[in-house]
């Protein structure tokens, strides 16, 4: 009798050991249609890209992809509490703002939201990053500002880690955006993957 208990323990301690380990390396990803592969096949979008890199360096990272095309920080902060419990994350990383901006949404609003997602992820033991959004110049310079301003604020606010502008290098580039100019294209995930392996591990070993 003892004998089976000890291997029952044993075999529980053997399965409950690698669960742990990788809810501790669980970043769950919010963003809009530049994380979502839009206009892509999912598995040519950067994210499952730099999944596969973590997968082949065998590391302990799992990527999941809550972005979709079109989001705000509202449309994410709906459907937060439902992914927190879900997936139970230990980071999470969060790239919107820029449906806010091209839809000409109050910046203190955005702002709010913003602070309410990262608040919300903390409150459930979650390490927070944000990423810097930029939007087209035509939306004027005062507004501009304020916009992109607003990150770095409520990162501040928050304490939350702030991540570059993944798009800063491949804007400007027309082989590497889509027909819209505003999506990049099957070429230009590869260096986003790359830029975004850099940037997660700098924030993974800040915390």
């Amino acid at each position: 009798m003892t004998h089976s208990i000890l291997r029952f323990v044993f075999v529980l301690f053997l399965v409950i050991k690698p669960l742990s380990a990788a809810a501790d390396n669980t970043i769950l990803i919010l963003g809009d249609s530049l994380s979502a592969a839009y206009g892509l096949k999912q598995e040519q979008g950067w994210v499952k890209l730099l999944q596969d890199k973590y997968d082949a360096e065998q590391r302990n990272i799992e990527l999941i992809n809550a972005s979709i095309s079109g989001e705000t920080t509202g449309g994410a902060l709906r459907r937060l509490d439902a992914l927190l419990e879900q997936y139970q994350p230990s980071h999470v990383l969060i790239e919107l703002g820029a449906n806010d901006g091209l839809r000409g949404f109050p910046v203190t609003k955005m702002q709010a939201n913003l602070t309410d997602l990262i608040e919300k992820s903390q409150a459930a033991n979650a390490m927070v990053s944000l990423m810097e959004i930029y939007i087209p110049p035509n939306y004027g310079p005062r507004y501009s500002k304020m916009f992109t301003d607003s990150f770095t604020q409520v990162s501040e606010k928050t304490n939350a880690h702030l991540l570059n502008f993944f798009m800063l290098n491949v804007a400007d580039k027309p082989n590497l955006m889509q027909r819209d100019q505003l999506h990049p294209n099957k070429e230009a995930q590869p260096l986003i993957r790359d830029e975004m392996y850099d940037s997660i591990n700098q924030w993974l070993n800040k915390d």
